[in-house]
């Protein structure tokens, strides 16, 4: 059956890249993003292979079944159709392309995905993330060595561990089936909008209900508002909605929209400003997949990272516990200098400290028993002195006493 629902697709070059590698495309059953890799021609030609052999899938299956096994088929041909073409023409040797598709088999998603392009599924307002990144900075957080939001700013965040590309006949690629339903938005995207523009206010512009073009449109400029390192691909995709399209026009955008053979001026990089700061968050200079060598580099390089980041939170730890303990000595210290006059037993007692605790811990101790009795006293000096009368000074104190001394002690 032919998808019933709309779709838009969009590219962009961005503000920094000087050419467009990613590919999109959007047609009647099949919807594909692909982030090219390896150069100013490489990451162009690699994109626009996959989608070239994707296209073949925009057809109705008859099963998801059906579907994701020509997805891995396909997927899989891709790396060999790679191969052939570096064995021909060596200097795009390096060149790789991620890849997020998506299948509509009646009331089912089938998704072929790998690489760091994304698939999201906004369904009863929550935004979920439905493919997994196969980057090095992924593989961190999923150990939980690193959080998310680290992973965001991490200097090898342009690593992929997994990626179509010229070197590997049979590439690892996560396939699955998920049911799906009218209201349904599907996004897929390059990292240069996952990468800049955060999944909060992608929920956001989501929920506005907007049509796919002008959704498209509105996260693109997001992506543009925050600098744009890198290029950005939308491919937006409604189930059912108020104009369902039966029998869709394909739509391709970015480096397979290129007639081959036709060389695209390169696009100026665009300048960020101080409104529109250019955050590098998003690739840069581009994807890299490393040999097995370089990864154990980066592992050991990561764990020394994180060895740094514990001995940093350690002494900034110490400090802390430092300064805190010299506030309280010192306040301790302040305390012994103050004096007041209380009650302990039954006689006047002058007091060093003050009349606070700590817990358990008194701030005050007995400086000088007096002997004076309280029975001794007038009721109003002993309820007085029972609730403590506080001293500015030692002498200040001792006065105190004297005063509350019985006459005919003080004179003998």
């Amino acid at each position: 059956m032919v998808f019933q629902g709309s779709s838009a697709a969009i590219s962009h070059t961005g503000k920094v890249r000087s050419n467009n590698q990613d590919s999109g495309y959007a047609g009647s059953n099949l919807f594909v993003v692909a982030d090219g890799m390896g150069g100013h021609a490489g990451g162009d030609v690699a994109s626009s292979i996959a989608i070239g052999r994707l296209t073949e899938l925009d057809q109705p299956f008859r099963t998801p079944s059906e579907a994701e096994h020509a997805i891995r088929d396909a997927l899989a041909d891709t790396a060999a159709e790679l191969i052939d073409t570096v064995a021909r023409r060596p200097e795009l040797a390096g060149m790789g392309t991620t890849v997020s598709a998506l299948v509509m088999v009646d009331d089912y998603a089938v998704i072929g995905h790998i690489g760091d392009s994304r698939i999201y599924l906004y369904r009863d307002d929550t935004l979920t993330q439905i493919t997994a990144d196969h980057t090095f900075v992924q593989r961190l957080v999923d150990s939980g060595r690193i959080t998310p939001e680290e992973a965001r700013y991490h200097p090898r965040r342009s690593v992929l561990m997994r990626v179509l590309g010229d070197m590997d006949p049979d590439p690892e690629v996560d396939s699955f089936i998920m049911p799906t339903q009218d209201g349904d938005r599907w996004l897929l995207c390059s990292d240069g909008l996952s990468g800049v523009v955060d999944d909060t206010h992608t929920a956001k512009t989501l929920a506005l209900g907007m049509p796919p073009a002008r959704t498209a449109d509105a996260l693109l400029k997001q992506a543009l508002d925050g600098g744009a390192p890198d290029n950005v691909t939308v491919v937006l995709v409604d189930v059912g909605g108020q104009h369902p399209v039966f029998i869709g026009t394909p739509t391709i955008v970015g480096s397979a929209s290129n007639p081959s053979g036709v060389v695209v001026p390169a696009a100026r990089p665009g300048r960020s400003n101080w409104l529109h700061h250019a955050r590098q968050v998003a690739n840069e200079p581009t994807h890299f997949e490393p040999a097995a060598e370089f990864l154990e580099e980066l592992i050991e390089e990561d764990r020394r990272r994180a060895r740094r980041r514990r001995l940093g939170w350690l002494a900034a730890l110490l400090v802390v516990l430092a300064a805190i303990g010299l506030g309280l000595w010192a306040g301790y210290n302040w305390t012994q200098t103050r004096y007041y006059v209380g009650a302990d037993d039954n006689s006047v007692v002058i007091y060093r400290g003050i009349q606070q605790s700590i817990g358990p811990i008194s701030l005050s101790t007995v400086y000088e028993d007096t002997n004076i009795v309280l029975a001794d006293l007038s009721e109003f000096d002993r309820e007085t002195v029972e609730a403590t009368i506080s001293a500015r000074s030692l002498s200040d104190a001792e006065l105190i006493v004297d005063r509350l001394r019985p006459a005919e002690e003080g004179s003998g």
